[in-house]
């Protein structure tokens, strides 16, 4: 196209003019755009640089996560004698790899007497957003490994070779005991880079609850609450700052659980856990306990909805088998409490001629990403159970599954008197030719969801007493299916890892980690901007 000069006639000059002024908008905006686009993407990198480990939001987790390559699963030795002690197993979970399903590394504590137990991380999403003034980005890169029995802290290096943990790091018992606490369980970074652990005894081995923080070079800084009033027992939390609050659950004393479970030790309530505690996050300070009875008796693991804004969650109750739900009521910063699963009790004589009741011991449960599907383990009935939670205080059972248990119809001296819920005793589950001994204990379930791992073991001293078969056998971890989208279970009949040929002996698997996160380490914040 030619462009006329001025000295055209008058019409041409006049759609010249139009033309011209045309042109400039196109250019105009063109500009515009690739400088918006630019500054876009100098933003991008600003955050980029600034996010610490983790993700935005859990759904950016579920639909943008790595599938997960490797299970970092806590292992008992149930052998008190063997001086290599208990230890970190990796599982390589990779079905491409040519030793998927297979322990690829063991890091041993070579120390007797811990009790290894759960674990958690240095940092998580919790740190995902960064001032861009920081002088450091914090990283996921220690694995944090409590003991129950000997209060033994041991800080783990996954970055380095995460095919290949290292301990890095032991911090003596001595420690928590210079500050009054012991019996440590759940651990929580913090975003401020602090690491929280909960503990559930004092010095004595008496009940206490309470927690105990570490910088980010695990130092020991002191307990966490502030105030006067205290939790009578201590176990799981989980904090949601968005409604400046943490609620944590209670097991018991110390020098209760760690010999076995006795029935009588419920009648000391200031030593065996009922309540639900929910604390201020920003001054630390305990403000109201909710007191669940005795349905409520040993409330374990404790979870907030994973939606940063949501201001409710679920308690699963060990003992008696039921979950509560827990949501802040509007304008207020109490909580209302209700029971909205209830599995009720079995009468059972497992041997001795006398039937009671057994209560199906729900001692670990997990929610989606999504908040959509909850899963509930009954380590004693033997069955594993998926929850649709669309409406949350209305969880509905959708599929359920058999996972061993103590009820299994080839137990020859096992008589069911009254079953409220089954017609006939399960039959025991094999897999790959291996009876599964025990019963479904702690869950890890994949960022998408649609893989649920299930290891057996509950707390050594209590799996000698209701599990002795598992304990001489050794533990596993098998794989649960789910179907994402109508909801349901199936059991993977190609994955199992036995823990029956250890090196050093039978021993037992218990909680499980992916070294990006997961569904229990991790916690959000909401972010407005």
């Amino acid at each position: 196209m030619y462009i006329r000069s001025a000295r055209s006639k008058p019409a041409d000059s006049k759609n010249m003019y139009i033309f011209k002024q045309m042109l400039i908008r196109v250019c105009s905006s063109a500009l515009l755009f690739f400088d918006q686009q630019q500054r876009a993407k100098n933003r991008m990198s600003e955050k980029a640089c600034c996010h610490g480990p983790g993700y935005a939001t859990p759904l950016d987790a579920m639909r943008s996560g790595p599938r997960e390559k490797l299970l970092y699963t806590v292992t008992i030795q149930p052998n008190l004698d063997e001086p290599h002690g208990d230890y970190l197993s990796t599982i390589d979970v990779d079905p491409d790899s040519p030793t998927y399903c297979q322990i690829i590394h063991r890091t041993f504590s070579n120390r007797k007497g811990n009790e290894l137990h759960h674990s958690g991380w240095n940092a998580c999403s919790s740190c995902y957003y960064v001032d861009k003034n920081a002088k450091s980005v914090p990283k996921r890169n220690r694995l944090i490994l409590p003991s129950l029995n000997s209060d033994f802290i041991y800080v783990l290096d996954v970055a380095t070779d995460p095919r290949k943990p290292e301990i890095i790091k032991t911090i003596d018992g001595d420690v928590l005991k210079s500050h009054n606490v012991t019996a440590p369980h759940t651990t929580h970074c913090l975003a401020n880079g602090n690491i929280m652990i909960s503990v559930m005894g004092d010095a004595q081995g008496y009940a206490k609850g309470d927690f105990i923080l570490f910088d980010s070079d695990f130092n020991c800084v002191g307990t966490w609450t502030k105030g006067d009033r205290k939790a009578l027992c201590g176990y799981d939390f989980w904090y949601q700052p968005y409604y400046d609050v943490m609620v944590s659950s209670e097991w018991g004393a110390p020098n209760k659980f760690r010999r076995g479970w006795k029935e009588e030790d419920l009648d000391d309530k200031t030593q065996y856990g009922f309540r639900l505690n929910f604390y201020k996050w920003s001054t630390q300070t305990l403000y109201q306990t909710v007191d669940l009875g005795l349905e409520g008796a040993a409330p374990l693991e404790v979870r907030f909805m994973h939606d940063p804004k949501r201001p409710d969650g679920y308690v699963g109750c060990g003992l008696n088998a039921k979950v509560f739900y827990f949501k802040k009521r509007t304008n207020s910063d109490e909580f209302d409490v209700k029971k909205v699963i209830d599995i009720p009790n079995k009468l059972v004589d497992t041997g001795s001629g006398t039937a009671s009741e057994m209560g199906g011991m729900i001692s670990d449960i997990i929610i989606s990403l999504d908040d959509r599907f909850l899963y509930v383990n009954c380590w004693r009935h033997g069955d594993l159970r998926q929850y649709d939670i669309t409406k949350p205080d209305e969880p509905k059972l959708i599929s359920r599954v058999w996972l061993g248990g103590a009820i299994c119809s080839d137990l020859p001296n096992v008589i069911v008197k009254e079953d409220k819920e089954l017609t006939e005793r399960p039959p025991p589950r094999y897999i790959k030719g291996r009876r599964l001994e025990g019963g479904p204990q702690m869950m890890q379930l994949s960022l998408d969801g649609k893989r649920l791992y299930v290891s057996s073991s509950l707390y050594s001293p209590w799996d000698k007493q209701f599990y002795p078969s598992m304990v001489s056998a050794g533990g596993h971890v098998c794989l649960i299916d789910i179907d994402v989208v109508n909801g349901g279970m199936t059991l993977n009949e190609d994955f199992f890892v036995d823990f029956g040929k250890e090196p050093y002996g039978p021993s037992l698997p218990h909680e499980m980690r992916y070294p990006g996160g997961d569904c229990t380490s991790d916690i959000w914040l909401a972010n407005d901007s």
